[in-house]
Protein backbone atom coordinates (compact mmCIF):
# COMPACT_ATOMS: atom_id res chain seq x y z
CA UNK A 1 0.00 0.00 0.00
CA UNK A 2 1.49 2.86 -0.67
CA UNK A 3 2.11 6.17 1.53
CA UNK A 4 3.60 9.44 1.73
CA UNK A 5 6.51 9.86 3.97
CA UNK A 6 7.21 13.20 5.28
CA UNK A 7 9.91 15.29 7.20
CA UNK A 8 8.68 18.58 8.17
CA UNK A 9 9.70 21.81 8.74
CA UNK A 10 10.81 23.46 5.60
CA UNK A 11 8.99 26.41 4.48
CA UNK A 12 7.69 25.79 1.05
CA UNK A 13 9.18 28.44 -1.61
CA UNK A 14 9.75 28.84 -5.10
CA UNK A 15 6.71 28.29 -8.19
CA UNK A 16 4.53 25.19 -9.08
CA UNK A 17 2.41 24.75 -12.05
CA UNK A 18 -1.76 23.53 -11.71
CA UNK A 19 -3.03 21.20 -14.07
CA UNK A 20 -6.49 20.98 -15.47
CA UNK A 21 -9.27 21.41 -13.27
CA UNK A 22 -10.63 17.50 -12.39
CA UNK A 23 -14.36 18.46 -12.29
CA UNK A 24 -14.26 20.26 -15.34
CA UNK A 25 -12.08 17.36 -17.02
CA UNK A 26 -14.95 14.84 -16.15
CA UNK A 27 -18.09 16.35 -17.33
CA UNK A 28 -15.86 17.69 -20.58
CA UNK A 29 -14.69 13.65 -21.36
CA UNK A 30 -18.72 12.77 -20.74
CA UNK A 31 -19.57 15.17 -22.76
CA UNK A 32 -17.40 14.51 -25.72
CA UNK A 33 -19.35 11.33 -26.47
CA UNK A 34 -22.41 13.52 -27.50
CA UNK A 35 -20.94 14.14 -31.40
CA UNK A 36 -19.86 10.92 -33.72
CA UNK A 37 -17.38 13.45 -34.88
CA UNK A 38 -13.87 13.58 -33.61
CA UNK A 39 -13.03 15.90 -30.60
CA UNK A 40 -9.51 16.52 -29.09
CA UNK A 41 -8.92 17.94 -25.44
CA UNK A 42 -6.36 18.80 -23.44
CA UNK A 43 -4.90 20.44 -20.62
CA UNK A 44 -6.66 17.30 -18.93
CA UNK A 45 -5.14 16.10 -15.59
CA UNK A 46 -3.56 12.63 -15.44
CA UNK A 47 -4.78 11.80 -12.45
CA UNK A 48 -7.10 8.16 -11.29
CA UNK A 49 -10.50 9.53 -11.46
CA UNK A 50 -10.06 11.01 -15.19
CA UNK A 51 -8.20 7.86 -15.96
CA UNK A 52 -11.07 5.90 -14.45
CA UNK A 53 -13.69 7.69 -16.39
CA UNK A 54 -11.94 7.14 -19.60
CA UNK A 55 -11.80 3.43 -18.81
CA UNK A 56 -15.70 3.30 -18.28
CA UNK A 57 -15.66 5.08 -21.51
CA UNK A 58 -13.59 3.22 -23.29
CA UNK A 59 -15.50 -0.28 -21.72
CA UNK A 60 -18.88 1.13 -23.56
CA UNK A 61 -17.18 1.36 -26.91
CA UNK A 62 -15.88 5.20 -27.37
CA UNK A 63 -12.60 5.15 -29.18
CA UNK A 64 -10.18 6.92 -27.58
CA UNK A 65 -6.48 8.02 -28.19
CA UNK A 66 -4.21 9.65 -25.48
CA UNK A 67 -2.24 12.16 -28.24
CA UNK A 68 -0.14 12.44 -24.97
CA UNK A 69 -0.04 12.84 -21.21
CA UNK A 70 -2.78 15.41 -20.96
CA UNK A 71 -4.16 15.54 -24.42
CA UNK A 72 -7.06 13.03 -25.37
CA UNK A 73 -8.61 12.61 -29.40
CA UNK A 74 -12.43 11.08 -28.44
CA UNK A 75 -14.90 9.65 -31.04
CA UNK A 76 -17.81 8.08 -30.09
CA UNK A 77 -19.21 6.51 -33.21
CA UNK A 78 -18.11 3.02 -32.51
CA UNK A 79 -20.16 3.21 -28.84
CA UNK A 80 -21.22 -0.36 -28.82
CA UNK A 81 -23.74 -0.32 -25.61
CA UNK A 82 -25.32 2.39 -23.39
CA UNK A 83 -24.77 0.79 -20.06
CA UNK A 84 -21.86 1.84 -17.88
CA UNK A 85 -20.16 -1.02 -15.73
CA UNK A 86 -20.47 -0.95 -11.97
CA UNK A 87 -16.73 -1.41 -11.68
CA UNK A 88 -15.91 1.91 -13.00
CA UNK A 89 -18.94 3.68 -11.44
CA UNK A 90 -18.41 2.41 -7.93
CA UNK A 91 -14.77 4.19 -7.59
CA UNK A 92 -15.82 7.87 -8.81
CA UNK A 93 -19.17 9.36 -8.54
CA UNK A 94 -18.95 12.00 -12.18
CA UNK A 95 -19.18 8.85 -13.87
CA UNK A 96 -22.47 9.84 -13.68
CA UNK A 97 -22.19 13.02 -16.45
CA UNK A 98 -22.50 9.65 -18.31
CA UNK A 99 -26.34 9.50 -17.82
CA UNK A 100 -26.96 13.22 -19.34
CA UNK A 101 -24.54 12.70 -22.02
CA UNK A 102 -26.56 9.47 -23.11
CA UNK A 103 -29.53 10.61 -22.73
CA UNK A 104 -29.14 13.97 -24.67
CA UNK A 105 -27.55 11.41 -27.62
CA UNK A 106 -29.35 8.33 -27.76
CA UNK A 107 -32.18 8.95 -25.30
CA UNK A 108 -31.63 6.04 -23.51
CA UNK A 109 -28.90 4.92 -20.82
CA UNK A 110 -28.23 2.99 -17.72
CA UNK A 111 -25.74 3.88 -15.40
CA UNK A 112 -24.78 2.02 -11.97
CA UNK A 113 -25.09 4.31 -8.81
CA UNK A 114 -22.47 6.54 -8.28
CA UNK A 115 -19.94 5.79 -5.70
CA UNK A 116 -16.38 8.21 -4.79
CA UNK A 117 -15.03 9.78 -1.39
CA UNK A 118 -17.39 8.88 1.37
CA UNK A 119 -17.91 13.13 2.41
CA UNK A 120 -21.68 12.69 2.97
CA UNK A 121 -25.13 12.13 0.96
CA UNK A 122 -24.81 13.56 -2.39
CA UNK A 123 -28.47 12.21 -3.96
CA UNK A 124 -29.33 11.90 -7.09
CA UNK A 125 -32.72 13.41 -6.75
CA UNK A 126 -32.54 16.47 -8.88
CA UNK A 127 -30.76 14.68 -11.61
CA UNK A 128 -34.06 12.43 -11.81
CA UNK A 129 -36.03 15.69 -11.56
CA UNK A 130 -34.43 17.26 -14.31
CA UNK A 131 -34.41 14.20 -16.38
CA UNK A 132 -38.46 13.47 -16.11
CA UNK A 133 -38.79 17.51 -16.71
CA UNK A 134 -37.44 17.30 -20.03
CA UNK A 135 -39.66 14.14 -20.87
CA UNK A 136 -37.55 11.18 -19.78
CA UNK A 137 -39.00 8.22 -17.56
CA UNK A 138 -36.15 7.20 -15.10
CA UNK A 139 -36.50 4.24 -12.62
CA UNK A 140 -33.83 3.52 -9.96
CA UNK A 141 -33.79 0.38 -8.77
CA UNK A 142 -31.19 -2.77 -8.27
CA UNK A 143 -28.73 -0.40 -7.67
CA UNK A 144 -29.19 1.49 -11.36
CA UNK A 145 -30.52 4.61 -12.84
CA UNK A 146 -32.52 3.84 -16.16
CA UNK A 147 -33.69 6.36 -18.01
CA UNK A 148 -35.10 6.46 -21.82
CA UNK A 149 -37.31 8.89 -23.63
CA UNK A 150 -38.88 8.90 -26.79
CA UNK A 151 -37.85 12.92 -27.35
CA UNK A 152 -36.44 15.50 -25.03
CA UNK A 153 -38.60 18.37 -24.63
CA UNK A 154 -37.02 21.47 -23.38
CA UNK A 155 -38.48 22.59 -19.92
CA UNK A 156 -38.70 25.04 -16.84
CA UNK A 157 -36.40 23.47 -13.87
CA UNK A 158 -36.18 25.02 -10.61
CA UNK A 159 -33.50 23.54 -8.86
CA UNK A 160 -34.39 22.95 -4.74
CA UNK A 161 -31.28 23.32 -4.16
CA UNK A 162 -27.81 24.16 -5.52
CA UNK A 163 -26.39 21.28 -7.17
CA UNK A 164 -23.01 21.34 -10.00
CA UNK A 165 -23.41 17.69 -10.76
CA UNK A 166 -27.29 17.83 -11.40
CA UNK A 167 -26.73 21.39 -13.29
CA UNK A 168 -24.12 19.52 -15.56
CA UNK A 169 -26.24 16.75 -16.30
CA UNK A 170 -29.27 18.71 -17.15
CA UNK A 171 -27.53 20.91 -18.95
CA UNK A 172 -25.83 18.24 -21.28
CA UNK A 173 -29.56 16.30 -21.76
CA UNK A 174 -31.00 19.93 -22.34
CA UNK A 175 -28.25 20.39 -25.39
CA UNK A 176 -29.85 17.98 -27.54
CA UNK A 177 -33.59 18.32 -26.53
CA UNK A 178 -36.35 20.06 -28.90
CA UNK A 179 -37.22 23.89 -27.35
CA UNK A 180 -36.11 26.04 -24.56
CA UNK A 181 -35.03 24.75 -21.53
CA UNK A 182 -34.61 27.42 -18.40
CA UNK A 183 -32.40 26.10 -15.18
CA UNK A 184 -33.00 28.30 -12.19
CA UNK A 185 -31.02 27.95 -8.90
CA UNK A 186 -28.35 26.63 -11.28
CA UNK A 187 -24.62 26.19 -9.75
CA UNK A 188 -22.03 28.54 -10.46
CA UNK A 189 -18.80 27.03 -10.29
CA UNK A 190 -16.18 27.67 -12.98
CA UNK A 191 -16.29 23.99 -14.42
CA UNK A 192 -20.28 24.95 -15.13
CA UNK A 193 -19.04 27.55 -17.36
CA UNK A 194 -16.41 25.07 -18.69
CA UNK A 195 -18.33 22.74 -19.39
CA UNK A 196 -21.01 25.18 -21.24
CA UNK A 197 -18.04 27.09 -23.35
CA UNK A 198 -16.94 23.43 -24.20
CA UNK A 199 -20.55 22.10 -25.27
CA UNK A 200 -20.94 26.05 -27.00
CA UNK A 201 -17.75 24.89 -29.28
CA UNK A 202 -19.45 22.10 -30.66
CA UNK A 203 -22.49 23.78 -31.85
CA UNK A 204 -24.82 23.94 -28.76
CA UNK A 205 -26.71 27.00 -27.57
CA UNK A 206 -26.22 27.43 -24.23
CA UNK A 207 -26.52 30.90 -22.01
CA UNK A 208 -26.15 32.33 -19.00
CA UNK A 209 -23.58 29.78 -17.66
CA UNK A 210 -22.08 31.23 -14.59
CA UNK A 211 -25.03 32.80 -12.97
CA UNK A 212 -27.98 31.59 -11.32
CA UNK A 213 -30.14 31.39 -14.59
CA UNK A 214 -29.03 28.69 -17.74
CA UNK A 215 -30.90 28.66 -20.61
CA UNK A 216 -30.01 26.02 -23.24
CA UNK A 217 -31.76 25.89 -26.83
CA UNK A 218 -32.11 22.61 -28.02
CA UNK A 219 -29.72 21.63 -31.46
CA UNK A 220 -30.14 18.50 -33.97
CA UNK A 221 -26.98 17.42 -33.11
CA UNK A 222 -23.26 19.21 -32.35
CA UNK A 223 -19.66 18.47 -34.05
CA UNK A 224 -15.95 17.92 -33.71
CA UNK A 225 -14.32 20.53 -31.72
CA UNK A 226 -10.67 21.40 -29.85
CA UNK A 227 -10.75 22.03 -26.19
CA UNK A 228 -8.39 23.23 -23.52
CA UNK A 229 -9.69 22.74 -20.02
CA UNK A 230 -9.53 25.37 -16.71
CA UNK A 231 -6.96 25.05 -14.28
CA UNK A 232 -8.01 23.43 -11.48
CA UNK A 233 -8.64 26.16 -8.40
CA UNK A 234 -8.85 23.23 -5.76
CA UNK A 235 -5.08 22.23 -6.88
CA UNK A 236 -4.27 25.82 -6.64
CA UNK A 237 -5.99 26.37 -3.65
CA UNK A 238 -4.26 23.58 -1.64
CA UNK A 239 -0.47 24.52 -2.72
CA UNK A 240 -1.29 28.32 -1.12
CA UNK A 241 -2.65 26.57 2.20
CA UNK A 242 0.48 24.49 2.17
CA UNK A 243 2.63 27.92 1.32
CA UNK A 244 1.07 29.14 4.23
CA UNK A 245 1.04 26.70 6.79
CA UNK A 246 4.77 26.36 6.08
CA UNK A 247 5.44 30.08 6.42
CA UNK A 248 6.55 29.72 2.61
CA UNK A 249 6.61 32.28 -0.27
CA UNK A 250 5.27 30.29 -2.98
CA UNK A 251 4.03 31.23 -6.95
CA UNK A 252 1.13 29.49 -8.10
CA UNK A 253 1.07 29.72 -11.76
CA UNK A 254 -1.37 28.83 -14.53
CA UNK A 255 -4.54 29.78 -12.85
CA UNK A 256 -7.43 31.97 -12.74
CA UNK A 257 -7.56 34.37 -9.88
CA UNK A 258 -10.75 35.38 -9.90
CA UNK A 259 -11.57 31.65 -9.62
CA UNK A 260 -9.76 32.14 -6.13
CA UNK A 261 -10.86 34.77 -4.55
CA UNK A 262 -12.91 33.26 -1.54
CA UNK A 263 -9.65 31.33 -0.83
CA UNK A 264 -7.13 34.50 -1.35
CA UNK A 265 -9.49 36.31 1.35
CA UNK A 266 -9.48 33.87 3.73
CA UNK A 267 -5.19 33.97 3.04
CA UNK A 268 -5.74 37.57 4.03
CA UNK A 269 -7.74 36.96 7.10
CA UNK A 270 -5.36 34.92 8.65
CA UNK A 271 -2.49 37.42 7.86
CA UNK A 272 -1.39 36.14 4.46
CA UNK A 273 0.42 38.48 2.02
CA UNK A 274 -1.19 37.24 -1.08
CA UNK A 275 -0.39 39.05 -4.90
CA UNK A 276 -2.20 38.36 -7.56
CA UNK A 277 -1.43 38.76 -11.12
CA UNK A 278 -2.86 37.48 -14.62
CA UNK A 279 -2.19 33.94 -14.40
CA UNK A 280 -0.40 33.50 -11.21
CA UNK A 281 -0.82 34.14 -7.39
CA UNK A 282 1.65 34.79 -5.19
CA UNK A 283 1.42 33.88 -1.32
CA UNK A 284 3.94 34.83 1.46
CA UNK A 285 3.57 33.12 4.48
CA UNK A 286 4.26 35.19 7.94
CA UNK A 287 5.40 32.68 11.34
CA UNK A 288 2.20 33.26 13.15
CA UNK A 289 -0.97 33.23 11.53
CA UNK A 290 -3.79 34.80 12.64
CA UNK A 291 -7.68 32.94 13.35
CA UNK A 292 -10.23 33.82 10.93
CA UNK A 293 -14.32 32.58 10.64
CA UNK A 294 -14.91 30.64 7.15
CA UNK A 295 -18.16 29.38 5.82
CA UNK A 296 -18.60 26.87 2.98
CA UNK A 297 -21.00 27.76 0.28
CA UNK A 298 -21.64 27.17 -3.64
CA UNK A 299 -19.57 29.18 -5.62
CA UNK A 300 -18.70 32.57 -5.40
CA UNK A 301 -18.38 31.40 -1.56
CA UNK A 302 -15.50 29.56 -0.06
CA UNK A 303 -15.19 26.24 -1.63
CA UNK A 304 -16.60 23.04 0.71
CA UNK A 305 -13.12 21.12 -1.41
CA UNK A 306 -11.08 23.54 0.36
CA UNK A 307 -12.36 23.39 3.13
CA UNK A 308 -10.07 20.87 5.49
CA UNK A 309 -7.23 22.56 3.68
CA UNK A 310 -8.62 25.43 5.37
CA UNK A 311 -8.55 23.73 8.52
CA UNK A 312 -5.58 22.28 8.46
CA UNK A 313 -4.16 26.41 8.45
CA UNK A 314 -6.01 27.40 11.02
CA UNK A 315 -4.90 24.72 13.43
CA UNK A 316 -1.63 27.13 13.43
CA UNK A 317 -3.20 30.13 13.74
CA UNK A 318 -3.41 32.17 17.22
CA UNK A 319 -7.11 32.31 18.40
CA UNK A 320 -9.86 30.49 18.31
CA UNK A 321 -11.04 29.91 14.28
CA UNK A 322 -14.55 28.41 13.44
CA UNK A 323 -14.87 26.25 10.15
CA UNK A 324 -18.73 25.92 9.20
CA UNK A 325 -19.44 23.09 6.86
CA UNK A 326 -22.81 23.91 4.74
CA UNK A 327 -22.14 21.65 1.79
CA UNK A 328 -21.68 18.33 2.74
CA UNK A 329 -22.41 16.58 6.34
CA UNK A 330 -19.49 14.23 6.97
CA UNK A 331 -16.55 16.19 6.00
CA UNK A 332 -14.54 16.46 9.64
CA UNK A 333 -13.90 12.77 9.65
CA UNK A 334 -9.78 13.79 9.08
CA UNK A 335 -10.32 15.69 12.84
CA UNK A 336 -8.83 12.87 14.73
CA UNK A 337 -6.33 12.43 12.33
CA UNK A 338 -5.42 15.97 12.64
CA UNK A 339 -5.63 15.79 16.47
CA UNK A 340 -2.95 12.75 16.33
CA UNK A 341 -0.58 15.51 14.94
CA UNK A 342 -1.28 17.66 17.78
CA UNK A 343 -4.27 20.14 16.29
CA UNK A 344 -6.64 21.13 18.74
CA UNK A 345 -10.46 20.77 16.90
CA UNK A 346 -13.95 20.32 18.21
CA UNK A 347 -16.75 19.54 16.06
CA UNK A 348 -20.20 20.46 17.22
CA UNK A 349 -22.57 19.73 14.31
CA UNK A 350 -21.43 20.98 11.13
CA UNK A 351 -19.07 23.50 12.53
CA UNK A 352 -15.12 23.19 14.09
CA UNK A 353 -14.40 25.06 16.64
CA UNK A 354 -10.07 25.64 16.48
CA UNK A 355 -8.09 26.72 18.72
CA UNK A 356 -4.53 27.47 17.38
CA UNK A 357 -1.76 25.48 18.55
CA UNK A 358 2.43 26.00 18.11
CA UNK A 359 3.09 23.60 16.04
CA UNK A 360 1.95 20.23 14.38
CA UNK A 361 4.21 16.75 15.54
CA UNK A 362 5.11 14.14 13.21
CA UNK A 363 2.89 11.46 13.34
CA UNK A 364 0.76 8.27 11.29
CA UNK A 365 -2.15 9.21 9.63
CA UNK A 366 -4.83 8.27 7.23
CA UNK A 367 -6.20 9.97 4.31
CA UNK A 368 -10.03 9.79 4.59
CA UNK A 369 -10.88 10.86 1.46
CA UNK A 370 -9.79 13.66 -1.52
CA UNK A 371 -9.38 16.76 0.10
CA UNK A 372 -8.80 15.44 3.62
CA UNK A 373 -5.93 13.54 2.50
CA UNK A 374 -4.42 16.27 1.22
CA UNK A 375 -5.16 18.28 4.18
CA UNK A 376 -2.71 15.79 6.23
CA UNK A 377 -0.04 16.47 3.87
CA UNK A 378 -0.17 20.02 4.43
CA UNK A 379 0.29 19.56 8.22
CA UNK A 380 2.41 17.29 7.65
CA UNK A 381 4.65 19.90 5.92
CA UNK A 382 4.75 22.00 8.45
CA UNK A 383 5.17 19.56 11.50
CA UNK A 384 8.09 18.79 13.71
CA UNK A 385 9.06 15.37 12.90
CA UNK A 386 8.32 12.48 10.37
CA UNK A 387 4.52 12.05 9.12
CA UNK A 388 3.06 8.94 7.42
CA UNK A 389 0.25 9.42 5.51
CA UNK A 390 -1.59 6.57 4.50
CA UNK A 391 -4.47 5.46 2.10
CA UNK A 392 -2.79 8.08 -0.74
CA UNK A 393 -5.00 6.49 -3.03
CA UNK A 394 -7.48 8.76 -2.48
CA UNK A 395 -5.08 12.24 -2.91
CA UNK A 396 -4.18 10.39 -6.18
CA UNK A 397 -7.76 10.74 -7.53
CA UNK A 398 -7.32 14.22 -7.74
CA UNK A 399 -3.98 15.61 -7.55
CA UNK A 400 -1.14 14.82 -10.01
CA UNK A 401 2.58 14.44 -9.42
CA UNK A 402 1.63 15.90 -6.17
CA UNK A 403 4.76 14.79 -4.29
CA UNK A 404 6.97 15.94 -7.27
CA UNK A 405 5.61 19.20 -7.45
CA UNK A 406 5.91 19.64 -3.90
CA UNK A 407 9.64 18.51 -3.66
CA UNK A 408 10.00 21.10 -6.32
CA UNK A 409 9.12 23.74 -3.58
CA UNK A 410 11.46 22.14 -0.77
CA UNK A 411 9.39 19.85 0.71
CA UNK A 412 10.87 16.29 1.86
CA UNK A 413 8.37 14.20 1.03
CA UNK A 414 8.69 10.56 -0.62
CA UNK A 415 5.58 8.31 -1.73
CA UNK A 416 6.65 4.86 -1.05
CA UNK A 417 5.41 1.47 -1.18
CA UNK A 418 7.18 -0.79 1.23
CA UNK A 419 8.25 -0.93 4.96
CA UNK A 420 11.76 -0.95 3.88
CA UNK A 421 11.88 2.41 1.48
CA UNK A 422 9.70 4.18 3.91
CA UNK A 423 12.52 3.56 6.40
CA UNK A 424 15.37 4.23 3.74
CA UNK A 425 13.65 7.96 3.35
CA UNK A 426 13.83 8.73 7.23
CA UNK A 427 16.76 7.52 7.16
CA UNK A 428 18.07 9.84 4.71
CA UNK A 429 16.06 12.65 5.68
CA UNK A 430 17.12 12.26 9.40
Amino acid sequence: MEQYVIKGGNKLVGEVEIGGAKNAALAIIAAAIMTDETVVIDNLPDVRDVNVMIGAMEDIGVHIERIDRHTVKINATTIGRLSVDYEYIKKIRASYYLLGALLGKYKKAEVALPGGCNIGSRPIDLHVKGFKSLGSDVDVSYGLISVKAKRLIGSHIYMDKVSVGATINIMMAATLAEGKTTIENAAKEPHIVDVANFLNSMGANIRGAGTDVIRVFGVNKLHGTEYSVIPDQIEAGTFMFAAATTGGDVLVKNVIPKHLEATSAKLVDAGCQVVEYDDAVRVIGKEKLTATQVTTLPYPGFPTDMQPQMTAVLALAEGTSTVAETIFENRFKYVDELARMGANIQVEGNVAIIRGVDNYTGARVSAPDLRAGAALVIAGLAAEGITIVDDIHYIQRGYERFEEKLRGLGALIERTDSENDTQKFIRHVS
